[in-house]
């Protein structure tokens, strides 16, 4: 069984920055991508930012200028470094790996953490 196991949240001041990791518990190679999604109180799950085997990445509108999604193949680790921080990010960061098998899609959350943006 896969296990994605996120860190790096906390409590932030607006303007600042924070750095989440996902640790896979196998090499990450064996993912078609891997990527962020946040959840905050009362609004559903939305993507933050994915980045494919090959390092390809995409990322939401709303931070493209802010954030950056990266992986270190070696640690089977997957990035979100976040800069200027707003109140509006607060929300629980999820980690997701996506695996092809066959004709089937197979995913993978790890258990979230929460970063809070609060003066």
């Amino acid at each position: 069984q896969v296990q994605l196991v996120e860190s790096g949240g906390g409590l932030v001041q607006p303007g600042g920055s924070l750095r989440l990791s996902c640790t896979a518990s196998e090499s990450i190679f064996s993912f078609g991508a891997m990527g962020w999604y946040r959840q905050a109180p009362g609004k559903q799950r939305d993507l933050v930012a994915t980045i494919s085997s090959t390092g390809r990445t995409t990322t939401a509108d709303y931070a493209k200028d802010r954030f950056t999604i990266s992986r270190d193949n070696v640690k089977r680790t997957v990035f979100l470094q976040m800069n200027t921080l707003k109140p509006e990010d607060t929300a629980v960061y999820y980690c997701n790996a996506v695996r092809l098998v066959g004709p089937s899609r197979v995913e993978y959350w790890g258990q979230g953490t929460q970063v809070t943006v609060s003066s």
